[in-house]
């Protein structure tokens, strides 16, 4: 307690300095600027990695504070370098940002993402993957169905057409169906829609892979190992049914096995959902009553 004490005196006392118009004009624009930043990052995979840095500069502000020396000269030297590290890391995304902010772009696919949450895949989309995937298993149509999670995927989106249907399986089996335009990508299902088509998903250049697996399932297994997606992957080659998560896949899948992965993983976002919204509950009934 002495120390917290002793860390707390060590910070400066800062007083209110005079604000003017300007003042008031310039800290609305950083805060609306920091919004839209934030607003984008979050819609990307680069949102998880940003938290990773959150985490390390409260780490770094801890040690400060409390004089923990050895960790603060740790982290600090991490900062160094990483902050170079920051900008190969986030380069695809800097340079994908710039080009939207060229084409006026930006801010039009952050209004277009205010107010997407789903509650996941209804009954009827269930059936409707399901139904579809078993049919281009019978007729060795090649497939790959990407599902979002909690990792947003609209930097992948971005590579593909945008689409934003009801889930069905005829429109599934009519996108993947050979020599037609958009059979060449993945399909991302997000909010209970099927979102885009012909999307590009990055190679696992994982040396434990099968072989016997081609670009297809190696491209489900990349998409799996950088973010928490859920894909189904239909063999063009035998019609084998695949299921990939977390850089692991399961094959020979038949259409009960695929309704309880799509049912369960839909059931754990389900009550994600009803725990955040119980805790918004929680949180207003006590300002309301402090």
């Amino acid at each position: 307690m002495d120390v917290l004490k002793e860390a707390l005196n060590k910070i400066p006392y800062i007083g209110f300095p005079n604000i003017g118009i300007r003042d008031i004009i310039d800290i609305l624009v950083v805060a609306y600027l920091i919004y839209i930043v934030l607003a984008w990052i979050k819609d990307t995979r680069t949102w998880a990695l940003f938290k990773g840095v959150v985490i390390i500069l409260a780490v770094a502000s801890a040690a400060y504070i409390l004089q923990l020396h050895t960790l603060w000269w740790v982290v600090s030297n991490t900062i160094t370098v990483g902050t170079i590290a920051l900008l190969v890391v986030f380069q695809p995304e800097l340079r994908r940002a710039l080009e939207q902010i060229g084409r006026g772009n930006l801010f039009e696919s952050l209004l277009s993402n205010v107010g997407e949450h789903g509650d996941g895949l209804s009954n009827e989309s269930i059936e409707g993957i399901t139904k579809a995937c078993m049919h281009m298993s019978k007729f060795k149509t090649g497939a790959l169905i990407v599902l979002e999670q909690e990792t947003q995927l609209g930097d992948v989106e971005r590579t593909g057409i945008k689409i934003d249907s009801a889930i069905s399986s005829q429109l599934l089996i009519n996108i993947f169906e050979k020599n037609t335009p958009l059979h060449d990508g993945a399909v991302i299902i997000k909010n209970n829609r099927i979102s885009a088509a012909t999307c590009f998903l990055p190679l696992s250049d994982s040396l434990e892979i099968s072989k016997d697996l081609g670009t297809r399932h190696r491209a489900a297994i990349g998409i799996s190992e950088v973010t928490d997606a859920l894909v189904l992957v239909v063999s063009e080659e035998n019609g084998t049914i695949s299921c990939v998560r977390n850089g692991r896949i399961k094959r020979g899948l038949d259409a009960e096995l695929i309704k309880k992965i799509l049912a369960a993983t839909q059931k754990k976002k389900r009550n994600d959902k009803r725990r955040l919204d119980r805790k918004k509950v929680i949180w207003k009934g006590k300002s309301k009553h402090e």
